[in-house]
């Protein structure tokens, strides 16, 4: 069973590597701002996690610059995930707001759904 799941793994990143999205064209003034707003952002995930591979494809679709954090190859994020987030499931998106208060997404669709309105998505008003 470890083989095979290997195995699915490996076809996973090699089909993510061939068929990669590409980013979205930015000026440079305006990714280094981006980059700023999600510095305080970090995906704890798994390389051939297919549901951390859809988020990473949204990452890079998007052109959203995160801190990857893999949970399964170093210890010290699995244990930041399991005593922060409070279980070990991955995708999982740290988010540290500006009153020092952390918050912890799990699922990828919604990770991306916030990451997108909250990042990507221009924002209308007066």
């Amino acid at each position: 069973m470890a083989f095979i799941r290997w195995f699915l793994g490996r076809i996973i990143l090699l089909l993510n590597f061939v068929f990669r999205p590409r980013a979205i064209k930015r000026d440079p003034q305006q990714q280094r701002e981006l980059d700023l707003r999600t510095a305080h952002l970090s995906l704890y995930q798994y390389e051939a996690c297919p549901f951390c591979v859809k988020v990473r494809r949204a990452l890079r679709r998007n052109g959203l610059n995160i801190e990857l954090r893999d949970a399964k190859k170093v210890d010290l994020y699995r244990q930041e995930l399991l005593e922060g987030g409070g279980r070990l499931k991955v995708p999982c998106l740290r988010i540290d707001e500006a009153d020092g208060e952390v918050r912890w997404m799990y699922e990828s669709s919604d990770i991306i759904h916030y990451l997108e309105q909250a990042y990507v998505t221009p924002k209308t008003g007066a």
